[in-house]
């Protein structure tokens, strides 16, 4: 599962999972305290966090329920039972429910093949003159979805660059990995990259075609390990799972 901290996954994962973890320590749960922000933490400056007090509230049996019942939905062989969550009842983790879209909205779309931070790649990409980092989510940038790491975020790019039939072209180096970061040359390469769509890139972004009909798909969702067979979709506007 790529994961990393600061995106959307690894905040569900940690909480989530401690949650669950804790339903077998009934002695502990009396002395603990939830704390949920409506900020990015790590956006905000060691003076603004000094002084901020967010309300904490005593964690009881509904929140390890629902944190038991959404970590073991999402680790799933299908994304069915993190759809399912729509019907429950989620309110004692007020930003489960946005996370669970959020999520769904990662799996490919249903007519393009590229999950929504793909996408808005793509569309920050056709602008023109654009650099890798330019495309990257980030504090006070144009792509403002969070559910990726910046470890991750780059694999996504490397995917739409570096494969049979790329989306995006220009990407002079790769793979986004700690080694290239550790090559000042190669990360300087990589930095003043300039890209642009290909001809698939344009269709794919006027839903014309569909990413996973001329490239390889194999990555993992949660638990679900998403393939050219056993690709799960995504209608958002209907808001509907599409089954392989």
């Amino acid at each position: 599962m790529r994961s990393i901290c600061g995106s959307i996954r690894r905040r569900m994962h940690n909480s989530c999972q401690l949650l669950d973890c804790l339903k077998s320590r009934a002695s502990v749960v009396p002395k603990l305290t939830l704390f949920q922000a409506d900020v990015e933490i790590g956006d905000q400056f060691p003076e603004t966090l000094s002084d901020w007090k967010p309300a904490g509230i005593k964690i009881r049996k509904d929140h390890l329920e629902i944190a038991s019942m959404a970590w073991r939905a999402y680790r799933q062989p299908t994304p069915q039972d993190w759809f399912d969550l729509f019907n429950k009842d989620l309110d004692a983790l007020p930003k489960l429910r946005q996370t669970v879209l959020e999520l769904l909205e990662e799996l490919p779309m249903s007519a393009a093949g590229l999950d929504a931070t793909e996408m808005r790649m793509l569309e920050l990409v056709s602008g023109g003159n654009a650099s890798p980092f330019d495309v990257f989510p980030g504090h006070m940038k144009p792509n403002t979805r969070r559910v990726f790491g910046y470890f991750e975020v780059g694999e996504l790019l490397d995917g739409l660059a570096h494969c049979p039939v790329p989306a995006v072209s220009g990407l002079d180096e790769g793979p986004f990995t700690e080694e290239l970061h550790r090559d000042k040359a190669r990360r300087a390469r990589y930095r003043q990259s300039r890209l642009s769509l290909t001809v698939l890139g344009k269709a794919i972004l006027a839903r014309t075609e569909d990413f996973s009909r001329h490239n390889p798909i194999q990555r993992w969702w949660g638990g679900t390990k998403l393939t050219n067979d056993n690709l799960w979709r995504w209608d958002s506007d209907s808001r509907a799972l599409i089954v392989p």
